[in-house]
């Protein structure tokens, strides 16, 4: 399978504007999840074999491998249902705002084959947290599904920094009931001024009122959702320390290092396009963090390590930092729809050594 995507699929693909060729995948994916008895079959073929079937348990969800697939690539929660038939342990969602958003202006992605690289600026282009909620609803929910369910939540671009919170409390009020657990995205480098809320004069109220809220669902008979931040990959190691001092006093139950950068190597520097740069350049830098976060938490912290990953080295050196789950995106691009079970593999069979 990975001959026919790299030697006939991928180049159909890579023909196609970046976008288009996107939701040419979302597309193929949604009609396979509503094909149950493919699903299933490809479920069968994908899972680890009893051998090396080892669950990893985080914040009280079990999943079934280590590899999940990262918010952005299905926004709208309409492929998620055949992530497990590829091989994933979970699925982020998202980012889905509070308000419906076309995004930026076209044209608002970019390939860098050369470098496995991908430039994003959509903009949390979204049909928004009701319509999600309403999609969601009529599909198995927490509890029900193969593999665990994350839904990432971002500000709406319409909304002022000073009016956040409560953009971010309306997602979560819609979509907490649907999530196996929601990830809070302050790190997007695609809508202006999102990023200011990772400073802790921001981060700090924003977060505690999500905790609130949270905490209040036990006390109506609802069940908690274990709580995620996700950090950009630019931020220095003191901005860094705030965030994690933020996440402590608050008991946040884990972070998702990193989100895109806008930072561009050296061949990339002449490139004009801006937005947040995914796929190989980035895979040091995240794995720097997910490493600093680690000692710095004593390994207390769960550690979502997302950025870089194209084969089963650099997976492993997220977990070796201190990851206890992996996500991919860009890599799926580049290395097809399998890349996810095949990284599950290799993990499983280097943690059994």
């Amino acid at each position: 399978m990975g001959w026919l995507y790299q030697h006939a699929v991928k180049p159909a693909l890579f023909r196609l504007d970046p976008e288009w060729a996107h939701e040419v995948g979302v597309d193929a994916l949604a009609l396979l999840g509503v094909i149950r008895p493919l699903c299933a079959v490809l479920e069968r073929v994908n899972q680890l074999p009893p051998q090396l079937h080892r669950p990893v348990e985080c914040c009280g969800l079990k999943f079934p491998n280590a590899v999940g697939l990262a918010a952005g690539f299905d926004k709208n929660g309409r492929a998620w249902r055949a992530a497990a038939a590829l091989g994933f342990g979970h699925v982020e969602i998202g980012t889905v705002t509070l308000h419906a958003q076309d995004g930026n202006e076209k044209p608002r992605a970019f390939r860098y084959p050369t470098e496995e690289a991908i430039i994003n600026r959509l903009g949390f282009n979204n049909a928004g947290a009701a319509a999600l909620t309403e999609r969601l609803a009529q599909l198995p929910g927490p509890g029900r599904r193969k593999i665990p369910l994350g839904i990432n939540l971002g500000k709406s671009k319409v909304t002022s920094l000073d009016r956040a919170t409560e953009d971010y409390l309306g997602s979560f009020r819609l979509l907490a009931d649907l999530a196996d657990y929601v990830a809070v995205n302050v790190s997007s480098p695609n809508t202006p001024g999102l990023r200011e809320l990772q400073d802790a004069a921001w981060l700090q109220p924003l977060l505690a009122a999500l905790v609130v809220e949270n905490a209040a669902r036990t006390a109506a008979g609802k069940v908690r959702r274990p709580l995620f931040l996700k950090i950009a990959p630019d931020l220095d190691f003191p901005q860094i320390d705030t965030v994690l001092q933020v996440i402590a006093d608050l008991r946040l139950d884990g972070i998702i290092a990193t989100n895109t950068t806008l930072a561009r190597p050296a061949s990339l520097a002449a490139v004009n396009e801006a937005g947040g740069l995914s796929g190989r350049p980035l895979q040091r830098r995240s794995t720097e963090i997910i490493n600093y976060i680690a000692r710095a938490t004593s390994g207390r912290l769960p550690i979502i390590g997302v950025g870089g990953i194209m084969d089963e080295v650099s997976a492993g050196e997220k977990l070796d930092a201190g990851a206890t789950l992996v996500q991919l995106y860009t890599g799926l691009i580049y290395r097809g729809p399998f890349f996810a079970a095949e990284i599950a593999r290799a993990l499983a069979q280097r943690q059994r050594q």
